[in-house]
């Protein structure tokens, strides 16, 4: 099936052509929420004419006969945006009783109908579900969760999928692709009331399997659910994302939603690389799950005899049920990457993919921004990838200490706005690993970005070993002087934004693609040799 790009598109663009519409009674009843209006007034007696649409949790982006969810914020209360959701032709409102109270103090139309429940983000997920129809009793959906990995094994298991005939949509970190077509991802997993109508669009475009990232963020703030899981996978679970979680606790709880068999999310058959301490646990938590493995036997499925050639293709003996065994493939380097491989085809396996069918696609698949080459014709590698957390760079490094006898260089920088306890870890794992180590800005955001800079200087300075550590604020400039520095057979990896197509600084998104300025270093080189 050929990809094609659309123009960016609205989340309202990506919803069904149509609905069945339910009541708000309906609605109020399934979720075990109390029927009010703003004002306080009776239900009227016609209410249960009313037909919700669909939904939104945006004001801005509610069309006529939607039900708008008023969510409280970490600083705002959405219903105080309750003129512009109404003005919009809002059909009824979810929020909680806080928000019923905000609705009621404004100078509002009187008898909207408004659902008050306790916790209205923990029903939003089944209510959007609800009013698309339940699309997802009519795809096979497979999940993907993990710190790492996310992105490439979502790829992988898509491949696998449309090599066995599936028409398949893809949900993630890099792209949304529906049958072919590619529209533009906000999130790694979008909000409820988005992820079910596209769920729905699916649907009505012939769909049978979909593959989605699930994020941590997305597990603990209710996103999935109401979403049937047909499989889940899980990859590795390392340090990321503890401003929102605050503890490693927190952050399995989150990701554990997909497996436990008491989680209202969790999946029908469960996929987990029991390669670190988390995933054996978590496969202990989901009782019965398939487990794979790159460090021994001890596992459903396992690898062994794996080897790298010199373009990074890594070939392996795949071992699997049943006494299966096979030779499997992946064209991009990194031990962790035959992980990834390996989970993907355990994941189509359990949804009864043919095994050498699924072999033959994951061999073939190249992932936009992750380990992605960069070939000007030069005499050396250069590589972008989204490493971005301490784990992450310290496995990217060692797969590529592993192509050749050459230096290695590092451009990397940290996030503004997020982890901060990660940001000295990234510059050791750096410095630990690489010869040369340019530390620079990556999406500073909100903060002074030479502030950033020097935390993960002082990690990289922390380590105390040979490499050579450079500060080189401008991130064009700080890849140009890697690109330059390099010699015949050298390594150059530009870490930490992959895919990304801007550079977020303050409230302002510039246009910066890696790729695009490591191609432009390499000619600027090959100008001036």
């Amino acid at each position: 099936m050929p990809v094609t790009s659309v123009p960016s598109s609205s989340p309202a663009s990506l919803r069904p052509s149509g609905t069945p519409g339910l009541s708000p009674v309906d609605l109020a009843r399934s979720a075990s929420a109390t029927l009010r209006t703003i004002g306080g007034s009776d239900v009227p007696a016609g209410i249960a004419d009313v037909r919700i649409t669909g939904v939104d949790l945006r004001a801005q982006n509610v069309l006529p006969g939607d039900l708008w969810a008023a969510l409280p914020g970490s600083t705002v209360h959405g219903a105080s945006f309750g003129r512009a959701a109404i003005d919009n032709g809002a059909a009824a409102i979810l929020t909680d009783a806080a928000g019923l109270a905000l609705l009621a103090a404004a100078d509002l139309p009187a008898g909207i109908p408004v659902l008050v429940h306790p916790d209205p983000r923990a029903v939003l997920g089944p209510m959007s579900s609800d009013i698309y129809g339940r699309p997802t009793e009519r795809l096979s959906v497979i999940g993907v969760t993990g710190t790492s990995g996310k992105t490439t094994t979502s790829y992988l298991v898509e491949a696998a999928l449309r090599a066995a005939g599936h028409r398949t949509a893809l949900i993630g970190t890099v792209e949304t692709r529906i049958d072919g077509q590619v529209f533009p991802s906000a999130f790694t997993t979008p909000e409820a009331p988005h992820l079910h109508a596209l769920f729905a669009r699916m649907v009505e475009q012939g769909v049978e399997s979909v593959v989605m990232e699930v994020s941590s963020h997305a597990l603990a703030l209710f996103r999935a659910d109401g979403t049937i899981f047909a499989a889940a996978g899980f990859t590795n679970l390392s340090q990321d994302h503890l401003d929102f979680h605050h503890s490693f606790e927190d952050y399995f709880a989150a990701k554990a939603r997909l497996f436990d068999p008491v989680s209202a999310v969790h999946a029908r058959s469960a996929v987990v690389c029991v390669d670190d301490r988390w995933g054996r646990r978590m496969a202990d938590l989901a009782g019965g799950a398939v487990t794979v493995s790159t460090t021994g036997d001890d596992a459903d499925w396992w690898v062994r005899d794996a080897r790298v050639d010199d373009a990074g293709v890594q070939s392996f003996g795949v071992h699997g049920p049943d006494g299966y065994t096979a030779t499997g493939s992946v064209g991009i380097p990194g031990r962790f990457n035959v992980a990834n491989a390996l989970t993907a085809l355990a994941l189509v396996d359990a949804v009864g993919v043919d095994r050498a069918v699924a072999l033959d696609a994951i061999a073939r698949v190249r992932v936009p921004g992750r380990l992605e080459r960069i070939d000007a014709g030069q005499d050396f590698l250069a590589v972008v990838d989204y490493a971005h957390k301490p784990a992450a760079i310290e496995s990217v490094l060692g797969a590529l200490r592993q192509q050749g006898s050459g230096r290695l260089a590092i451009v990397v920088g940290a996030g503004g706005d997020r982890d901060r306890e990660k940001r000295p870890l990234m510059g050791a794992a750096s410095a630990a690993v690489a010869d040369l180590v340019v530390v620079t800005d990556d999406n500073p955001r909100s903060e002074e970005p030479a502030a950033i800079r020097t935390a993960v200087l002082a990690g990289a300075h922390s380590v105390g070993g040979d490499a050579e550590i450079r500060e080189i604020g401008s991130r064009r400039e700080a890849i140009q002087a890697a690109i330059d520095w390099a010699r015949s057979g050298d390594i150059v990896l530009i870490a930490g934004k992959g895919h990304e197509t801007g550079q977020k600084v303050g409230d302002t998104v510039y246009p910066f693609d890696d790729r695009t300025v490591v191609a432009e270093a390499l000619e600027l080189r090959r100008e001036h040799a």
